[in-house]
């Protein structure tokens, strides 16, 4: 995957370094760090960067990079400057069945993405949702797969039985991420890997960046399993207005088939998630129910802020990518 094109002084610092070796450049530093936006393009998209190093890495970068102390210490200023303000504005509850309360009921006049392109939506505003979130999806549960060596007893064993339906239960193409790809052909979409990055906007990457952030750090395993029970218990029924979404568009069976598979796993999942990984989770540890219920809140403003922005777009007729397909 080749290196994004920088979005100011921070990323473009970084993405200067990155072709480089280590040690032979300076990194981004001082004001840069501690003043950045933490929503900002600038601020995600280096902290997309220091993250994707974990994960399939980049063209022409070192891997020695990934685990560069200089290069750490710079995501280390990132990520406290991005969660401080997490932790700040996005804290709702503190008690996670208080945080899951409003999530396990549907609206009736609900007003998301999901609900828009069902009801509204036309071709290339799905497309523009789809590229979006192949940010995730084309490496859809491997931010979650960390928290598993964090966890034990039965909490562990439902992570992972979860995490092996994601992982297309042994057969490579039901792997979740394979179907994605097979969506985006389905919509004449690239399913390269991150082949959206340079389009896609920062509240895309923020929500991205907060699961890669939950699931690298052992202190924030319990945010990390409020998160994945927000996505769990969210997605069968957003799945299931995509999915009739996508029949009314003309779309192909692939694309239909890849939110059909998840309206029925979900369900599962959500009661798999809610009572056997978080609830033996804080039977163990208690004291954790402050940081489950960040999680799941911590999603919810995320979630929303991106689609307050792609909705507000559409509503003015123009595109929510920064490059339009």
């Amino acid at each position: 995957m080749p290196l994004a094109a920088g979005r100011g002084e921070l990323s473009t610092t970084l993405i200067d370094a990155l072709v480089h070796q280590p040690g032979e450049v300076t990194l981004p530093a001082g004001r840069s760090l501690t003043e950045a936006d933490p929503y900002g393009d600038d601020l995600q998209l280096a902290l997309f960067l220091c993250y994707e190093l974990h994960y399939q890495g980049f063209s022409g970068v070192d891997d020695a990079w990934e685990w560069d102390p200089d290069l750490l210490r710079v995501r280390q200023a990132l990520e406290r400057r991005f969660l401080d303000a997490l932790r700040s504005e996005a804290t709702a509850h503190h008690d996670p069945e208080d945080a899951l309360a409003g999530l396990l009921v549907e609206p009736a006049d609900g007003t998301g993405v999901s609900h828009h392109l069902r009801d509204d939506g036309e071709l290339w505003q799905m497309r523009e949702y789809i590229a979006h979130r192949s940010l995730y999806q084309l490496k859809e549960a491997d931010p979650h797969v960390w928290v598993i060596p964090r966890l034990r007893g039965r909490a562990k064993a439902a992570m992972a039985a979860v995490e092996y339906d994601e992982f297309g239960a042994g057969r490579g193409e039901r792997v979740h991420a394979e179907l994605f790809a097979d969506l985006m052909v389905d919509l004449a979409l690239d399913p390269t890997y991150n082949h959206y990055l340079d389009a896609t906007s920062a509240r895309m990457l923020a929500v991205v960046n907060m699961m890669s952030l939950l699931g690298l750090r052992r202190s924030l395993r319990g945010a990390l399993v409020g998160h994945f029970a927000t996505v769990e218990i969210t997605s069968s029924p957003a799945s299931d207005r995509l999915a009739q979404a996508l029949r009314r568009m003309g779309a192909g069976e692939a694309a239909v088939f890849f939110y059909t598979e998840h309206v029925e796993a979900d369900a599962v999942h959500e009661q798999v998630v809610r009572h056997e990984v978080i609830g033996d989770l804080l039977k163990r540890e208690p004291a954790l129910a402050a940081d489950v219920a960040f999680g799941i809140d911590a999603t919810v403003f995320l979630e929303d802020r991106f689609a307050e922005e792609v909705l507000g777009a559409w509503r003015d007729g123009r595109s929510s990518l920064r490059v339009p397909l």
